[in-house]
């Protein structure tokens, strides 16, 4: 309990006790100085203020041994007491004989004196045996570690925890600001061996950083490390593997909440709920509100391994001022949240990722209904307001997610909007009818495309673009294309086209699946701009594809028919560039114009340098070898289906020309080295 001091001058010889907080095993790295002495006390002061002087931080270790209940508890036990540490009872005081040697709170001394000649000073008490409030309110610390938080929802002690809170809001809630809440420190076991990895340890982790105060985390907790690290410790001694999985969630999920820290770090709009189940108010879930501007915030967590569900409606009651005195007030989480009457609210959870849309009324007359597995963590944040329109969007899409959550909203309320359009499309561009249109390849198939529908889709496009043109020619047009495109082959030797020409035309003609589902694809949807306008079609159409957003449809087919996850997606991008550029190659022009336009054209439309992947290395701007080819077949192929409908006879002549461009733009790429300014260089000079 002591250590012998001897003083080989004078041959002096004491016993001095170590430093006692009489739980364990005394701190054999340490001297206990009495503190019933104001000089001691001046001196210890004084160095605090030498420290400040030198650091802008200065954390207490235990303080709460030096609050005069503890030290006279440890060092001068009241007589009959007996006393926390052996030796020390006969050393005992009554309490008055202790409080005139020791007048004030020691910390409180401290913080005053720092408040006074170093006020830029963050003090940090290390507090235990639930002195956290008291630190706070009574001796005016800084900030104060908070053993509760670690504790009580490690044990899932939740109850007590909610009545921490309560408390504290009903006295002053200013005060939860003050705390430094932890999952683990240096004296305790890590977090990972007291929470785990799962549900649990990512669920109190959000409440870490999204309660009022300071989040701290301790060492190796974000890396999931099982070794307790000691403050006196210079290095690990485990040799132990980053948890990779543990740190990428940290990433997706509690790091992005992080950088929201300023809408959690205050008390003036935290608001905590009870959870009522409709019979009772479930104490192991905690549900609490916090704004800063017009951002808003709910987080809900099930601390318990059992599933619930209920409502989150009514706070608990918080202390607010009126005029000189306080009284105790509860809210709503409708008021918490400062929601309108009127319209929905749309927010996102942190958690999942996905997104939700409520009834503001709803809210307020019935509170927020939630239904929460083991362990389930919600953080709500990017609350918007909307209000609906006259075709009531927002109250179809309300009523067909029935609560759930989704990953994009926006994209959900489009398929609400666009389902009498999604529909018909889908059935159009689905896998079955892509199969069903390559086995009638160079067959008679005049027939059979009448139960394509393909008049369901254009007449809901018609529909929507609020079109007065007639859907017949379009249709008729599309048709028209679907025969070539299947029968292309056929429709070339009726044209008399020499087997070199038709050569060429071969290599570029679809043989796969995945490729007929392209150009199926950019049938349908090439010329539905001509229900606005005539004279810029292509671009329009483009547009379509995204306000109507018809793509992801044909993105499923194409997954269905290719295992190739990235050519899939430039699957997409491809069909983007064959639709602006559908008729670049269909001019009167010369053929070295025509080639430069060509070049011109592509280089300058974002579509096709997002295709051709173009990208500026070491100051040279470069394009994909193999994209570019593919992209130039694949004009040319666009290029002669749009070419047959308009003549009754081929010019072999011109078409070959055209080939013959394309191919030799291959050509010159080639010699470029894909390098954007030196092909155009050399386009220009060659052609």
């Amino acid at each position: 309990m002591t250590f012998k001091r001897e003083d080989l001058r004078n041959g002096d010889v004491r016993y001095i006790y170590h430093g006692n907080d009489g739980t364990s095993f005394p701190w054999n790295d340490t001297a206990q100085l009495n503190f019933l002495k104001e000089e001691v006390r001046e001196a210890v002061i004084q160095k605090i203020l030498h420290v400040a002087q030198l650091f802008p931080i200065i954390r207490f270790d235990a303080a709460m041994t030096l609050t005069r209940k503890h030290f006279q508890r440890l060092w001068f036990p009241e007589p009959g007491s007996g006393g926390a540490i052996p030796s020390r009872a006969e050393h005992g005081m009554t309490r008055e004989e202790f409080f005139e040697k020791m007048p004030n709170e020691f910390w409180r001394e401290v913080v005053d004196r720092i408040n006074e000649e170093n006020p830029d000073t963050l003090l940090i008490a290390e507090a235990f045996w639930l002195l956290e409030g008291f630190f706070v309110r009574t001796l005016g610390m800084h900030r104060v570690y908070n053993s509760a938080f670690m504790n009580m929802l490690r044990d899932e002690d939740n109850a007590k925890f909610r009545a921490v809170l309560r408390n504290t809001l009903e006295f002053d809630p200013k005060i939860l600001k003050r705390f430094v809440n932890f999952m683990n420190n240096p004296d305790e076991e890590t977090a990972i061996k007291q929470f785990g990895h799962g549900d649990k340890y990512f669920g109190v982790c959000a409440m870490l950083v999204t309660m009022p105060g300071l989040p701290m985390f301790g060492h190796g907790q974000i890396q999931g490390f099982h070794e307790k690290y000691g403050m006196e410790y210079k290095k690990s001694y485990w040799d132990e593997d980053i948890n990779w999985g543990l740190l990428h969630h940290h990433e997706r999920t509690i790091f992005p909440i992080m950088k929201k820290r300023y809408l959690f770090a205050n008390v003036e709009n935290f608001y905590l709920y009870d959870f009522s189940t409709g019979e009772y108010v479930n104490e192991d879930v905690f549900a609490y509100s916090n704004m800063h501007n017009n951002e808003r915030a709910l987080i809900i967590y099930n601390n318990k391994y059992a599933e619930t569900k209920g409502f989150v409606k009514s706070s608990v009651g918080f202390a607010v001022k009126d005029g000189d005195d306080e009284k105790i007030i509860q809210k709503t989480l409708f008021e918490g949240l400062r929601l309108p009457e009127d319209g929905y609210c749309i927010f996102k959870d942190y958690m999942s990722g996905l997104e939700y849309i409520r009834r503001n009324k709803d809210i307020k007359e019935k509170g927020l209904y939630v239904e929460l597995n083991a362990f389930k963590c919600l953080v709500f944040m990017e609350f918007k307001i909307v209000q609906d329109d006259e075709f009531f969007h927002y109250a179809q899409l309300y009523d067909f997610l029935g609560g759930k959550g989704v990953q994009n909203i926006n994209d959900t309320l489009q398929d609400v909007i666009y389902q009498s359009l999604h529909d018909p499309f889908e059935k159009l561009v689905n896998k079955e009818n892509v199969k069903t249109l390559i086995a009638l390849r160079d067959k008679d198939i005049k027939n059979k495309l009448d139960k394509l529908k393909i008049d369901d889709f254009l007449i809901e496009v018609k529909n929507y673009t609020l079109s007065e043109k007639k859907v017949e020619p379009i249709r008729e047009e599309i048709i028209e294309k679907l025969k070539i495109a299947l029968s292309l082959k056929k429709h070339l030797k009726e044209y008399n086209i020499k087997e070199k020409t038709l050569d060429l035309v071969n290599e570029i003609i679809p043989n796969t699946a995945y490729q007929w589902a392209i150009l199926l694809s950019w049938v349908y949807i090439h010329s539905l701009g001509k229900f606005k306008d005539e004279t810029d079609y292509e671009l329009i159409s483009r547009s379509l594809l995204d306000q109507f957003q018809l793509l992801k449809y044909i993105q499923k087919t194409i997954e269905e028919l290719s295992n190739e996850k990235f050519e899939n997606t430039k699957a997409i991008d491809l069909l983007k560039v064959l639709i602006i550029h559908q008729n670049l190659l269909i001019s009167n022009i010369s053929e070295k114009n025509k080639a430069l336009s060509i070049i011109k054209r592509l280089f300058s439309d974002s579509d096709t340098q997002r295709y051709l992947e173009v990208n500026r290395y070491q100051d040279i701007l470069w394009f994909s070898a193999d994209y570019f080819s593919k992209l130039i077949d694949w004009l040319a192929l666009v290029t002669i289906i749009n070419t047959i409908p308009k003549s009754e006879e081929i010019d072999e002549k011109n078409l070959k020309e055209t080939l013959d461009i394309l191919m030799r733009l291959k050509d010159i790429a080639k010699k470029s080295e894909y390098k954007v300014n030196e092909f155009q260089y050399l386009a220009e000079k060659e052609l």
